[in-house]
């Protein structure tokens, strides 16, 4: 029995041993690890974030009617042109018919004054002009007389006010007539032929009649997330592209931060504008969306590598690059890093041109299990 066991635990030393010289082998044959190289590069390396938003005018003006009643008219549409004083509508008064009647009663009630002021007014007349009565008593009934006159015409311009919205004698402060009070272009006329207007004044912001606004002055108007504002300050040059237009960037600076950020979907964006030079004079409708390329920072035609070329320290988290010295033989060399945009890395010391940096963490080839 022991004879047995002893020959089954030689056997089992000799396939281990067997097994152990077939593994050798079996990795003495296996290609050597060949890294490849690379070296650094000329770039321009621009460090960017990015915001979504909107082309907007930098300023609209809202035009609204200084009466209330109804569109009789409109002379314009959108995307028409004006100059300051440009016929927009017209307005046709409906009047209140309370207001009106009250404003005819004081009419009558005037007419019924100034009569009985003119009669005393000519009687006095005549006594002053016999002599009968002092200068003194015969002005202070000419002044009264006059004061009656005037009554009653203000009487009749505020009928006349009443019923058609406007009158003779007070220029443009009440005029079924809407003008244009600025020039630019026309954007958008919300209402139609008979809509309802309500006039503009302290208790109301009253009807908007249309929108106009100077389309040569347009800025980028969007949102950046929490995470990104930090980074960014005003006056910070802008690439803008706009959806609409391929192939076309915008130039602007940045000229607003908001202060204070809004809750969008769990998470909090800052409002952004950004004045579009006015250098371009390629036509933007408004509200087109876009996408505006913060630049953060910037380097044009400086030495760089790949990021990927770069390792760190595990004690001391510098950054290093291994430099080819021999075949397949490289050195470990720390660099001092600049501007990177993600892809490309700025390099400030440690390497030069021409170096053959290691590519540490290639990607090995993938096998084609076709050809096995």
């Amino acid at each position: 029995m022991k004879k047995f066991v002893t020959i089954g635990i030689l056997v089992l030393i000799a396939v281990t041993f067997i097994g152990a010289l077939y593994y050798l082998y079996e990795k003495n044959q296996e290609d050597p690890v060949v890294y490849q190289t690379e070296v650094p590069s000329e770039q321009t390396i621009i460090k960017k974030t990015v915001a979504t938003g909107k082309i907007v005018p930098k300023e609209e003006v809202l035009i609204k009617p200084n009466i209330s009643g109804i569109i009789d008219e409109i002379y314009i549409e959108a995307g028409d042109k004006l100059k300051k004083g440009d016929l927009i509508a017209q307005i046709r008064v409906i009047p209140n018919v309370s207001s009106l009647q009250s404003a005819k009663d004081a009419v009558a009630t005037a007419r019924i004054t100034l009569d009985n002021e003119k009669k005393v007014y000519e009687r006095q007349k005549g006594l002053f002009e016999k002599g009968v009565i002092a200068a003194n008593d015969y002005d202070a009934v000419e002044a009264s007389y006059k004061r009656a006159e005037q009554n009653f015409k203000s009487a009749q311009q505020n009928y006349e006010i009443v019923k058609t919205g406007t009158t003779s004698g007070i220029g443009s402060a009440a005029n079924t007539l809407i003008r244009s009070t600025v020039e630019g272009m026309v954007l958008d006329v919300p209402v139609k032929t008979g809509n309802q207007v309500i006039e503009s004044n302290n208790f109301n912001d009253g009807t908007t009649i249309a929108t106009l606004a100077d389309v040569n002055e347009m800025i980028f108007e969007g949102m950046i997330d929490e995470s990104e504002v930090g980074k960014i300050r005003e006056d910070l040059p802008l690439e803008v592209t706009v959806g609409a237009i391929e192939n076309k960037s915008f130039d602007a600076i940045l000229d607003y931060i908001a202060p204070k950020g809004i809750e969008e979907n769990g998470a909090i964006q800052f409002e952004i504008k950004g004045t579009l030079s006015k250098a371009d004079t390629t036509f933007i409708r408004a509200g087109l969306s876009a996408n505006a390329s913060i630049i953060l920072d910037r380097a044009d035609s400086v030495l760089a590598i790949k990021e990927a070329l770069v390792q760190f320290d595990p004690a001391t988290k510098e950054p290093f690059v291994e430099i080819m010295t021999g075949d397949q033989e490289f050195q470990k060399q720390p660099v001092e890093l600049g501007v990177s945009d993600g892809i490309h890395v700025q390099v400030l010391s440690g390497v030069k041109k021409g170096d053959k940096i290691k590519v540490w963490n290639q990607i090995k080839p993938a096998i084609n299990l076709a050809q096995n």
